[in-house]
């Protein structure tokens, strides 16, 4: 292998951190799931209507919204991440079936695409744990 050509592969291998990719999944997921969950508790109302229309009980849009907020914010900061991944992939499969599956796969067509990858990106958080850079492992020290 020439010269340069392994230059390269040290500093691909160097940026092999897998804690830190996992914080980055971490903050992405929760980012999109406060916004998620915040605007649906600031029109909480609208949301009840809806999951009426899908034949959901009203309590259940209270529970998805903060169920959302708070789940996100555990996501950022990196506390029950199991817990949360596990509620949040829950909610990504409702909607995926419930609402969107009807629509294909394209998100420009109303489809899964974007749930779809919202709950595999959960469900990894929960197989993988939080990593080194959240409370949970600050606290197991």
């Amino acid at each position: 292998m020439n010269q340069q050509l392994k230059k390269i592969d040290t500093f691909v291998n160097g940026l092999h951190k897998p804690d830190l990719g996992m914080l980055f999944i971490r903050i992405a997921l929760g980012l999109v799931f406060i916004h998620s969950g915040w605007s649906k508790v600031q029109d909480i109302d609208l949301v009840v209507t809806g999951f009426g229309q899908l034949g959901f009980a009203p309590w259940l849009a209270y529970l998805v919204s903060y169920g959302e907020l708070l789940g996100g914010i555990a996501m950022i900061v990196g506390l029950l991440v199991g817990y949360a991944g596990i509620i949040l992939a829950i909610i990504m499969l409702v909607a995926m079936l419930k609402v969107h599956w009807i629509n294909g796969f394209s998100l420009a067509k109303g489809g899964y695409e974007y749930v779809l990858v919202l709950l595999l990106a959960a469900l990894a958080v929960v197989t993988l744990g939080a990593g080194k850079y959240s409370l949970e492992a600050k606290w197991k020290r």
